[in-house]
């Protein structure tokens, strides 16, 4: 799964919303402000997020958006799951290789491309919204 562009701004969307659980709706400027996010952008992947589930809105004056689910029940792979289906990807680590390519020993290599991805799926699937929370609340280690 490559990490795109719009992958990384819908984390981080996500990650703002669930930032601030609980305080109401929020406005998509905000979220693309505090995120460093183009706002028609963040609108059209926070549209693709509330057909799936893992965003609320909420028009009006008072509107904006809201987390569908709670933080622990949102992993990232979730996130990023819909966006993969959005724009034709080839995975850098997992061509399709001819069985009959010239380059010698080339099919050696699947077997590993296909652990590589497995592993990765493996930490998005099993790491939360809420975790990432709690890594953000642990202050950071200066290193010298």
């Amino acid at each position: 799964m490559n990490i795109t562009c719009e992958k990384r701004y819908a984390l981080r969307a996500v990650f703002e919303l669930a930032k601030r659980d609980g305080s109401g709706p929020v406005k998509g400027a905000d979220i693309a402000r505090a995120q460093a996010i183009p706002v028609r952008f963040l609108e059209v992947i926070l549209n693709k997020l509330k057909r799936i589930g893992l965003v609320n809105s909420k028009r009006g004056y008072r509107g904006g958006y809201t987390l569908g689910r709670a933080p622990r029940e949102i992993t990232v792979g979730s996130v990023f799951e819909p966006l993969c289906m959005s724009s034709y990807t080839v995975d850098a680590m997992h061509c399709d290789v001819n069985k009959e390519s010239p380059i010698s020993g080339e099919r050696v290599f699947l077997p590993l491309w296909d652990e590589v991805r497995v592993s990765i799926n493996d930490v998005y699937y099993r790491t939360t919204i809420q975790d990432l929370l709690d890594d953000d609340a642990v202050p950071a280690v200066r290193m010298n």
